[in-house]
């Protein structure tokens, strides 16, 4: 491995593969607690499924403890835009938005995704801020990948699709002060990723790196607070808020996205390595 002054984590191919171990584990978790999200369901159900899940493939929760956090996962409903604590007492409504974050260790690797999901009905300009969201975050991906294979990429390109995607979306807050990150033997490792920002600076994207990538929005002011748990992020206004993450690693010959099932072929095809393809 090599450091570069912001101390970025450079991985060989074979230490990425075993990301991608944790990744699927993260990938599986997700999936299960997206099924069981329904009217009713409490966050405190949805983090017990996850950690039956990460356990059961052997391996350990990335936030149960971290810095003190209580729990496996981090269960944002509506306002709530991150980091916000699973409770029995935190019952899904019908019309509810969540996203749901949530990491896996497996063999001292982490891995590391959030999802948006409704919750039954939900109002179509909601939904719709949702895919913005998650558009954004495969537009930040792909041009991470277009960089790394021109040899000219820079780590503000994913920064600048992301904002880029967002405002052709629609009016919404882009939150300011959270963002992705570097991801290896630890969660968070460098470089920060901001969400929006001019293209063409901060570090090179070359192979070896792997990164979370997470834009957050909101339907209205993007200023937030955090509330006096020291954990649960909240945005100011009220307006409700999404949040979504995929890791991804670049190689020489393309990228992976660790914790998407298919490796990430279906959104972004031949900027996938063939590796992810099975090839």
């Amino acid at each position: 491995m090599r450091s570069s002054s912001l101390n970025i984590q450079y991985k060989t191919p074979e230490q990425l593969v075993l990301m991608r171990a944790a990744g699927l584990v993260v990938s599986a978790a997700l999936e299960k607690m997206r099924v069981a999200i329904a009217p009713g369901v409490t966050t405190a159900d949805l983090d017990a499924i996850a950690e039956d899940t990460i356990r059961g493939a052997g391996a350990i929760p990335s936030f149960k403890g971290y810095h003190g956090f209580p729990a496996s996962i981090c269960s944002s409903v509506n306002e709530q835009v991150v980091h916000a604590i699973p409770s029995a007492k935190a019952v899904l409504a019908e019309g509810d938005l969540i996203s749901i974050d949530c990491g896996a260790i497996l063999d001292g690797w982490h891995g590391d995704a959030a999802i948006t999901v409704a919750v039954g009905d939900v109002k179509p300009e909601l939904v719709r801020m949702a895919k913005v969201a998650e558009d954004s975050m495969w537009a930040g991906i792909a041009a991470a990948a277009r960089g790394a294979a021109s040899g000219r990429g820079r780590l503000t390109d994913i920064s600048h699709a992301i904002e880029l995607t967002i405002r052709k979306g629609g009016n919404y807050g882009i939150v300011d002060g959270y963002g992705g990150h570097g991801i290896g033997t630890e969660m968070h490792q460098d470089p920060h990723v901001l969400n929006f920002g001019r293209a063409g600076k901060g570090p090179a994207l070359v192979p070896g790196m792997a990164l979370a990538i997470e834009p957050m929005i909101t339907y209205g002011s993007p200023r937030t607070a955090e509330l006096a748990d020291h954990w649960t992020v909240v945005s100011r206004d009220g307006s409700v808020a999404v949040h979504v993450e995929h890791t991804m690693a670049i190689f020489d010959d393309g990228i992976w996205v660790l914790t998407a099932p298919d490796g990430g072929v279906e959104r972004l095809g031949d900027l996938i390595t063939p590796r992810a393809r099975g090839n």
